[in-house]
């Protein structure tokens, strides 16, 4: 029991509460801006917030965008340039990131994202369990990360690990 509790942050330790999770989607620069507009044309989100570099460099012609916060449903995500060399390394964007939208209209959840620039990587398809989705498509965005976009899984009885 004692090794369980201190596993899962019980015992003595004050136990961690987290408001939010928001993964950052990190591009080439300067392409953050193009993909803001894209989500924004492809899934409807709104930007909450941005941050841009302080120092512009003159060949460029927009600022760096450190991070650009945007709302989906009741969610954010970030999207980011890469600016640090070592952090442009192609295992950054070679990462295993699937990022998951539930949804009830899929046909136009996905006709909307193909319109705004989004590659169907497969049709849509009956989902092969609960967790997946009763329809699901795959897509991949003109950045490279890829999404599922499903309907909402079927209800289905507590798996015990």
């Amino acid at each position: 029991m004692a090794q369980s509790e201190s596993q899962n942050g019980g015992g003595a330790e004050k136990t961690l509460s987290f408001k939010a999770l928001k993964p950052q989607l990190l591009v080439e620069v300067p392409k953050a801006a193009d993909a803001v507009v894209f989500y924004k044309a492809a899934f409807g989100a709104e930007e909450v917030s941005r941050t841009v570099h302080p120092k512009r460099k003159a060949e460029q012609e927009a600022p760096a965008i450190l991070s650009a916060e945007l709302s989906l449903s009741n969610f954010s995500f970030l999207v980011s340039d890469v600016l640090d060399a070592s952090a442009s390394d192609e295992k950054v964007f070679e990462s295993r990131v699937v990022l998951f939208l539930e949804t009830e209209d899929i046909i136009a959840a996905v006709s909307k994202a193909v319109s705004a620039g989004a590659v169907e990587e497969s049709e849509i398809s009956e989902g092969d369990g609960s967790y997946v989705g009763r329809r699901v498509a795959k897509l991949k965005d003109p950045f490279g990360f890829n999404w599922i976009i499903a309907t909402p899984a079927k209800e289905s009885a507590v798996v015990e690990a």
